[in-house]
């Protein structure tokens, strides 16, 4: 009964959901101690969750499986947000809610910093959101997003279809019910095709081997692996060189600037992301990092996984050496760290391993990174006093100190209602010195 109340959890009904939540919650009995172990970076079925997973589901396996906190992001999208951080509040989970992005950063339009094959296209986010909800004078920037990436995907799905007919999808009838919302992903439109290929063929290795320029052995040899075809699909039709793929521009996404105004006035935190330091872009990734700052930028994302967990012992040490020097860096710039395993592709963990040698030296800064963006989201969601709030530019003027005061109050509050309960009292008029003085 449990296992099918699991599943439910992350089906794309609300209150199925809701329900299945509920009838767990009065079935609960032992849980585990929490870990010194986050995840700050988990996308949900709302852009794609690889293990399918909603923002009750992300939760849930959150509090199962004893994370000190875990963060959610969306391509594009803050549908979730409001649902997680509730059921965050409701089970006592430290949460944060975040949104990932493509933006152009003009500076460097000559260099490839983060999405391959792209110069001055930069994946980029913010974290901190504590509602679904935007302000009306930024909504038509999130709407914009929104309806660029589909745009961009029915312009893929016609150029694929060109390709691969006679086996062809519609994107409203086959790769959007595939999404709890409509926000579709090239992994959804990647199923969506796989599905229709079955459909079409009895044995459709022939059809894919034709294709994709592939000899039939190797079609029928990944075939039976559906991550590991659906990305070997991705990379024929999807990426750079595929049918279905166009070179970016200066206009494909909106800019920095941009998207820092839809963030800030969201009272959430604009958020540089870092890939592995070996495009031209990252090679100048303090340069990059101060722009960026000056433009608004105040945490870092990393997805530490990559950079270590890697078979040839060359390219790890090249990595492994590239992340701390990003990590200390960061340090240097007063820029807390967002990190996770983004579970957006199958085989990626469910959180890192925190104690590889190779992570075990970044395990403090990683933990104190998820107290900060758990105590700003505690004061915004609950006070209005966030990091972007007039309050905290007042009594802390510089990012380090603001940067001291959330992450104190994240390690202090524990997560739940009880936590709430213990800022409700607080005010505006109080000092950051009086309120950690009251916690503690």
């Amino acid at each position: 009964m449990s296992t099918d109340l699991e599943a439910q959890l992350n089906d794309f009904s609300f209150s199925k959901r809701t329900e299945a939540l509920d009838a767990l919650i009065a079935s609960e009995t032992q849980l585990p101690a929490e870990q010194e172990v986050v995840n700050l970076h988990c996308h949900t079925f709302f852009s794609f969750n690889a293990y399918g997973y909603s923002p009750m589901g992300l939760a849930r396996l959150a509090k199962q499986k004893g994370f000190k906190a875990l963060g959610i992001v969306d391509f594009d999208v803050l549908d979730a947000v409001d649902e997680f951080l509730d059921t965050c509040e409701r089970i006592g989970v430290r949460g944060s809610a975040g949104m990932e992005t493509r933006a152009y950063v003009p500076e460097f339009s000559a260099r490839e910093i983060n999405s391959p094959g792209e110069p001055g296209v930069y994946y980029y986010m913010g974290i901190g959101f504590t509602s679904s909800q935007v302000p009306t004078e930024v909504g038509p920037i999130l709407a914009d997003m929104r309806a660029r990436a589909a745009q961009r995907n029915r312009v893929m799905v016609e150029r694929i279809n060109a390709h691969l007919s006679p086996v062809i999808v519609d994107y409203d009838k086959d790769v959007l019910p595939l999404t709890p919302a409509g926000n579709a992903t090239e992994r959804h439109m990647l199923a969506a095709y796989v599905q229709a290929a079955t459909k079409h063929f009895a044995d459709p290795a022939p059809f894919w081997a034709e294709k994709l320029g592939l000899s039939e052995e190797q079609v029928c040899a990944q075939i039976g692996d559906a991550p590991k075809f659906q990305n070997t699909i991705r990379s024929k039709l999807m990426k750079r060189g595929g049918v279905g793929y166009a070179q970016p521009g200066p206009d494909t996404f909106p800019s920095v600037d941009e998207v820092n105004r839809l963030i800030v006035a969201c009272g959430a935190l604009p958020c540089a992301a870092w890939l592995d330091g070996t495009t031209a872009g990252e090679e100048a990734i303090e340069e990059l990092l101060e722009l960026l700052i000056a433009k608004g930028a105040v945490a870092l994302n990393i997805v530490p996984d990559r950079n270590w967990n890697i078979p040839d012992p060359e390219t790890r040490k090249l990595k492994v050496k590239k992340l701390y020097e990003v990590v200390e860096l960061a340090q240097k710039l007063d820029l807390p760290l967002n990190i996770g395993t983004e579970m957006n592709a199958f085989g990626q963990r469910l959180v890192d391993d925190f104690d590889a040698p190779e992570m075990l030296p970044l395990r403090q800064p990683f933990l104190d990174g998820a107290y900060f963006i758990y105590g700003h989201t505690l004061m915004q969601r609950t006070l209005k006093l966030g990091y972007q709030s007039e309050w905290a530019k007042s009594h802390l003027p510089t990012r380090r100190e603001r940067n001291a005061f959330y992450t104190e109050l994240g390690k202090l509050v524990p997560p739940g209602k009880d936590g709430t309960e213990k800022l409700k009292p607080f005010t505006s008029a109080m000092s950051p010195a009086e309120m950690l003085g009251e916690l503690s």
